[in-house]
């Protein structure tokens, strides 16, 4: 694999957390629920 092709796949992944993201925020905003995430070594609940 070559350093063009390693680059080009960082990118896609990192294009595809994005999406999930974006669409996890969605959800979450659509069905009104907690968005629950690890802040500070501490377990938090967001209203998005």
């Amino acid at each position: 694999m070559t350093e063009k092709d390693r680059i080009k796949l960082k990118e896609n992944l990192l294009r595809g957390l994005e999406k999930s993201y974006k669409d996890l925020l969605a959800y979450k905003k659509r069905n009104n629920e907690d968005l629950i995430i690890l802040q500070n070594d501490q377990i938090v609940r967001i209203k998005p």
